[in-house]
């Protein structure tokens, strides 16, 4: 009976035994260029749209989060839950100061950009989805659907977290310190609190089934997402004003799949993040062994933004 109540318990609860850290940082954008990755130019818009996708999402984590905090009865997990809102409320507020000071003060207009992404999280995907009210008897059910969103979410971020974390190929390339350190540091807080968003759903009863569609939901949901964002920051560049770049044009596509090829490692290649969903919907699947927890405390040990931010407190 005991080892039952163990397993339950490890199950239902808390799967790591390490306190998550939440840190501030502090960016400084006046020397980032718009090709922060030089002579790549649509990687750097690619990777500069996550800056206007993150916010509203991050912010709508926090507040989904404080929600359904009463309902959690494992206390290690309600202290994984509150760094992990602390640390994506950081999250949001850094890349927000990438759009406000960097894209904003380089004349690229990403207001459209930001208004459908605050369309999604405070509209469609709100406690009253359009301003409707949810029936009591359905609340707890759209909260678990709304919370296995940001598990599948957060098993993308934590792949991506990875890829930002190793990757080497942008100092090769001489790209900017500043955007680098956003990315990696991120990436590596990502990796931090990986096991949190999943412990929870399941914590508060998210099924097995359930992962099948929620997974081709955010695929489908953040490529397009990401690809119609980019797409439309990057047909402002005189640059690409031939080529009309959009969410439908198929070299758009083409060009991300080739500059994240192995030849080239620019980007995280579509083909091989859709690929790394499918750990997601085994059976056995566990975010604990999704990456490396010391690595990425390392980085953000070293991280010259949280360094910065110490600095200026202290």
């Amino acid at each position: 009976m005991k080892l039952l109540s163990f397993v339950k318990n490890k199950v239902l609860g808390s799967s790591i035994d390490y306190k998550i850290l939440p840190r501030k940082v502090k960016f400084d954008w006046e020397k980032t260029p718009v090709d922060w990755i030089p002579n790549q130019p649509f990687a750097s818009y690619f990777i500069n749209e996550i800056n206007n996708i993150l916010p509203a999402g991050e912010f709508w984590f926090c507040r989904l989060y404080n929600k359904v905090l009463p309902e959690i009865t494992d206390e290690k997990l309600k202290e994984d839950v509150q760094a992990f809102i602390r640390q994506e409320a950081m999250h949001a507020v850094a890349h927000t100061s990438a759009n406000k000071e960097y894209l904003s003060q380089r004349n690229i207009d990403i207001q459209r950009n930001l208004d459908i992404m605050d369309f999604l999280f405070t509209n469609a995907l709100a406690d009253k989805p359009f301003g409707k009210e949810v029936p009591k008897i359905l609340d707890h059910q759209w909260d678990l659907f709304r919370l296995g969103v940001i598990a599948t979410v957060e098993h993308m971020t934590c792949v991506l977290g990875k890829y930002a974390l190793y990757n080497k190929r942008w100092e090769e390339l001489g790209a900017d310190p500043e955007m680098i350190d956003l990315i990696k540091w991120h990436g590596s807080e990502e990796i931090e609190h990986r096991t949190v968003a999943f412990d929870l759903y399941r914590h508060l009863g998210g099924g097995y089934i359930a992962r099948y569609y929620l997974s081709v939901a955010v695929i489908v949901g953040v490529l397009g997402l990401w690809v119609d964002g980019a797409a439309h920051i990057m047909s402002q560049d005189p640059r690409f004003a031939d080529k009309k770049p959009s969410l439908f044009k198929p070299w758009v596509w083409l060009e991300w799949y080739k500059i994240g090829s192995k030849d080239n490692q620019i980007l995280p290649n579509p083909i091989w993040l859709v690929a790394q969903q499918i750990d997601y919907l085994m059976p056995w699947y566990d975010p604990v062994k999704e990456g490396n927890t010391q690595d990425a405390v390392n980085y953000l040990n070293n991280s010259p933004a949280a360094k910065r931010a110490l600095q200026q407190a202290a």
